[in-house]
């Protein structure tokens, strides 16, 4: 088949086309979007696609062997490797290393005259050099065995990468400055006072508490010019409009000089970066102080006089804790024990976290009954519970003195009907003897309280004879009519 002259300028301006091609989609390889190796877009293949259509099988099989041998020559043809070219990437951040030590041996590095980027040219196959980026590289140099202050060159300079595959295939081939310059001075520093400037306001009805600063002071270092320019670091809390709770952050330093002018554009280093600062805000609220009564048979409420003395405090704290709150409870009170004595003295409890803007840390409660009569009743109804199946019990105690108190009509009422004594024998199942047995008693009928502590009785437990049937659990006494029972 013999081409005409346009036919094979049109075939070599496909080739070069083709070529072109295959190179461009290298600068976008497909693999950052699709992982898998080897994967191309295959552009050259368009050219060669539309020679097949527009100028027949042979010249298209022609571009194709001019792509294959293009692409061969590109990956191989370097002494059976890879064609390496150069590229260059700018302004590539240095990372300084070492800084601690540096600091130990009292210097410090300053950003005047000091290399802070550098230009690298990198080294590798057109695919590889087309991947990396300069977000990928580092440039590490190690300030640690820097000895001297002034302006001086370091010689330790690391390159790195932050993907391995780009440490095994890309070398730096040249840089630009060639020599990293830095700068180092006598570090000087010195202690200064932080101050918090609060803005904004609390709502109407709440109030601030104590400003907490954490730390209250830092140390400044840097060159000798700016560290002494400082008189105290400032940070700025802002409480925005009608704040009513608790407000807190770690805030940004600011310097400022004898004359309170910010200073601005310096060097200086610090211990802290940030300062925590927390302004507890307080709601503010008139808390009613109360007791916890207990009440029982004959010490009723209905029957008590009480007053406390402040009745309210002023208390200023969290508005979650506060808003929750009405009264304050002093402590438990069994109204069974009030006697003779009516006044008494209790510390004020005041809940966590809030403060007592009243002042007063004891209040005094004043209390006695309205009616209350004592007396002795003389007890003859017993009743013996879980007594032994095998064992004769004989109750020796036929009268007991029973103390009660209630209000005077209800004492009034009260004869030895009305009072029980229970004698509970479940703990001496197998004793045999006379023995002092703890017993209970209970008012029946009427709501008189029993007083004078523990009662006793004596009972007399023997074994049963053969011919004696055992008795179940009867009352020793006549048991009175039951209704409402009262302990």
């Amino acid at each position: 088949m013999k081409l005409t002259t346009r036919q094979l300028t049109l075939c070599a301006v496909l080739t070069a086309l083709a070529l072109g091609l295959s190179t461009l989609e290298n600068l976008f390889p497909v693999t950052l979007v699709i992982p898998l190796p080897g994967v191309k877009l295959g552009l050259a293949n368009i050219v060669t696609v539309f020679a097949l259509y527009q100028l027949g099988p042979l010249p298209a099989l022609c571009i194709l062997a001019a792509i294959v041998v293009w692409i061969f020559v590109d990956n191989f043809g370097n002494n059976g490797g890879a064609v390496m070219h150069t590229k260059w990437f700018r302004d590539v951040p240095i990372t300084y290393t070492g800084e601690t030590v540096l600091t130990e041996r009292g210097f410090m590095l300053l950003d005047e005259d000091t290399v802070s980027t550098v230009d690298l040219e990198m080294e590798g196959t057109a695919f590889d050099l087309a991947l990396l980026d300069k977000d990928y590289i580092r440039v590490t140099v190690d300030l640690s065995n820097v000895s001297r202050t002034g302006v001086q060159t370091v010689t330790s300079v690391i390159y790195g990468y932050t993907e391995e595959y780009f440490r095994q295939n890309i070398t730096v081939s040249d840089r630009t400055p060639s020599v990293i310059t830095i700068n180092v001075a006598e570090l000087y520093h010195k202690t200064v006072d932080v101050r918090c400037e609060i803005s904004g306001n609390v709502a109407e009805g709440y109030s601030a508490g104590e400003l907490q600063v954490s730390p209250t002071e830092i140390e400044v270092r840097g060159d000798q010019e700016d560290v002494d320019a400082v008189s105290y670091a400032k940070v700025t809390l802002d409480l925005g409009e009608d704040a009513t709770s608790t407000v807190t952050g770690e805030l940004p330093i600011q310097f400022y000089d004898a004359n309170d002018q910010l200073l601005e554009n310096t060097s200086l280093q610090t211990t802290e970066e940030t300062i925590q600062v927390t302004l507890p805000v307080y709601v503010t609220r008139e808390l009613q102080l109360t007791m916890n009564f207990v009440e029982s048979a004959g010490a009723r409420m209905y029957n008590v006089d009480w007053g406390i003395e402040p009745s309210t405090i002023l208390v200023s704290g969290p508005a979650d804790v506060l808003n929750s709150m009405d009264s304050i409870v002093l402590d438990d009170f069994n109204l069974a024990e009030l006697g003779s004595t009516t006044n008494y003295s209790y510390a004020i409890p005041i809940p966590e976290g809030c403060e007592n803007l009243s002042g007063v840390t004891r209040a005094t409660l004043r209390i006695s009954f309205k009616d209350m009569q004592r007396t002795t009743v003389t007890a003859t109804n017993f009743i013996l519970e879980n007594a032994p199946e095998d064992r004769t019990v004989d109750l020796l105690t036929e009268q007991l003195a029973v103390s009660i108190f209630g209000t005077s009509g209800d004492v009034g009422a009260i004869t030895s009907d009305n009072i029980l004594v229970t004698v509970d024998l479940a703990d001496f199942g197998s004793a045999v003897g006379t023995y002092t047995v703890p017993a209970e008693v209970t008012v029946v009928g009427h709501d008189v309280g029993v007083s004078g502590g523990t009662y006793q009785v004596r009972v007399t437990i023997s074994e049963q004879t053969s011919d004696q049937p055992a008795e179940p659990d009867t009352p020793a006494g006549e048991t009175p009519d039951t209704g409402d029972e009262t302990t």
